[in-house]
C-alpha cells in the first residue's frame, strides 16, 4: 500500500469562504481518489492584521506537510499562498502550485497594501516548483482580466482559461485534475 499524496487547499476569503469552498474541497476529494488526503484547515481572520494574518498560517499548514505535497488555494487564499511563497523560504519539496480565480491586487487604498505582491514577486517564488493558474472567463468576483495580469507579471507559469463556471469553477475540477495528475 503506497502512501498518499497530500493536498493542502488553502480557502477563500469573505464572510464564510471555508464554508463557500467546502464543496470545492469534497469535489476535489471524489475526483483525485482515494491516493490522495485533502487537508482544509480553517483560517482564521486577524482584521488588525494588513494580511489577515493568513501568510503565516499557511506557512504553518505548509510545514506540517510531507514531503511531495500538493498546494491548491482559492481566490484570496490563492493571493495570499502567492504572498507567502514569494515572502518566504519553504525547505520541503512541493510538487505543484494550483491557483483558482486569484486577485491581483492593485490601487492605492489602504486596505489593499497588506494583500499586494512585491513589484519583482516572480523572482521570490520557488523557481522548482510547477505553478499553474486557473480562471473563468465568466467570474463575476475576481474579473477575468487579473489572469492577463498575472501572465504579463509571470510569463512562465502555467494559464488555464475556463470558458464558463463563475467564481467557484462550478466545481467542475476537471482541467486541474488533469493537471494535479500529471505531477
Amino acid at each position: 500500500m503506497g502512501t498518499k499524496k497530500q493536498v493542502l487547499f488553502i480557502q477563500g476569503g469573505g464572510d464564510d469562504g471555508y464554508t463557500a469552498d467546502a464543496k470545492m474541497v469534497s469535489a476535489f476529494e471524489k475526483a483525485l481518489g482515494s491516493d490522495y488526503e485533502v487537508h482544509y484547515p480553517r483560517l482564521e481572520s486577524d482584521d488588525t492584521a494588513p494580511d489577515f494574518g493568513w501568510p503565516s498560517q499557511i506557512g504553518r499548514k505548509i510545514d506540517e506537510l510531507k514531503e511531495g505535497a500538493i498546494l491548491i488555494a482559492h481566490s484570496v487564499g490563492a493571493s495570499l499562498l502567492l504572498k507567502y511563497l514569494s515572502e518566504n523560504s519553504i525547505s520541503k519539496k512541493i510538487s505543484g502550485i494550483f491557483l483558482i480565480a486569484t486577485p491581483f491586487w492593485s490601487g492605492d487604498e489602504e486596505w489593499k497594501q497588506g494583500l499586494k505582491l512585491s513589484e519583482d514577486f516572480p523572482q521570490h517564488l520557488p523557481q522548482d516548483i510547477p505553478l499553474f493558474f486557473y480562471h473563468c472567463q465568466d467570474d463575476e468576483e475576481v474579473p477575468f482580466k487579473q489572469l492577463t495580469a498575472y501572465r504579463e507579471k509571470h510569463p512562465t507559469a502555467t494559464y488555464r482559461k475556463v470558458s464558463k463556471g463563475g467564481h467557484q469553477l462550478e466545481n467542475n475540477l476537471d482541467v486541474i485534475i488533469r493537471d494535479i495528475k500529471e505531477r
